[in-house]
């Protein structure tokens, strides 16, 4: 199975030029034979500051933009998931959306988001692509040990990490080593092919109100943690693997993820109830 991503740079605010990106991002994906490919965390919308834009730009999962998104993937083979700001009622989300032959698959909302007009998703979905099990998490997600235990559990052997990230020029060294490592965790700890798709950012992102650095830096990382494959940083880049959907530990019978949260997770709960130590 060929799983890819493209590390696409995103005009905020921009629906049509957006939705262009994706359009070129899956155009690339059916000539590298890509089954299942990525796009950047809020990529048909952009990523704000405040609330009052990201609420502009924002559309609804039964909107005349969701079917614009679909129509694209009509007769075309890749499975896509692409970010955008949803409204869901008077609430915004951060998601995900997966789909594949004009249909929608599902949806995944960012369950650590802390813009504060974004809604925390609480729903963990694993999709389905010709046998191989994925799932999805968004940036900061791929921080916390239990999203992508959550996934491993449901039978995810990839998990994609939509991002977009305009980091802080003061900050951007601890957060390059911090993701990377976050990340290489997540792989090994449940025994997946991880995937983190970033947006690249060229000069100053106008939905942002501050300076930043969006270098890009995606990759796709191996059960075992290490790097198959990685874009160039600081500049548009399209990647892609061949992964192997079966499971490489097989010492664990169950999985270390499933035999993990069975023996510990009790003990977590309890733990956790718990007053800190000193």
């Amino acid at each position: 199975m060929r799983i890819g991503h493209f590390q696409a740079v995103c005009a905020p605010g921009d629906f049509p030029a957006n939705l262009a990106k994706v359009a070129e991002g899956l155009a690339r994906a059916q000539r590298e034979r890509v089954d299942i490919v990525c796009f950047p965390e809020c990529l048909l919308t952009g990523y704000f500051s405040s609330e009052g834009p990201a609420r502009a730009s924002a559309f609804a999962v039964e909107s005349p933009q969701m079917d614009q998104v679909l129509s694209l993937t009509r007769d075309c083979h890749p499975t896509i998931i692409v970010g955008f700001n949803e409204c869901r009622g008077a609430d915004l989300y951060n998601t995900a959306l997966v789909a594949r032959a004009g249909q929608l698959l599902g949806t995944y909302s960012k369950c650590s988001a802390y813009m504060p007009y974004h809604r925390q998703g609480r729903e963990f979905p694993v999709f389905d692509h010709e046998g191989l099990r994925f799932g999805v998490v968004i940036c900061s997600d791929g921080g916390y040990v239990e999203p992508s235990r959550i996934l491993a559990l449901k039978g995810a052997r990839v998990i994609f990490s939509p991002h977009y990230n305009y980091i802080s020029p003061d900050h951007l060294l601890d957060h390059f080593t911090r993701v990377r490592m976050d990340h290489v965790a997540r792989a090994v700890e449940n025994d997946v092919w991880f995937v983190r798709g970033n947006q690249v950012t060229l000069g100053r992102d106008a939905g942002l109100e501050y300076q930043g650095v969006g270098y890009g830096d995606s990759y796709i990382l191996a059960p075992n943690g290490e790097v198959v494959v990685r874009s160039q940083r600081h500049r548009e880049d399209f990647i892609c693997a061949d992964v192997d959907p079966l499971p490489t530990d097989r010492a664990w019978g169950m999985g270390r993820s499933r035999w993990s949260a069975r023996e510990f997770g009790p003990l977590l709960l309890e733990a956790a109830s718990g007053e800190p130590g000193p």
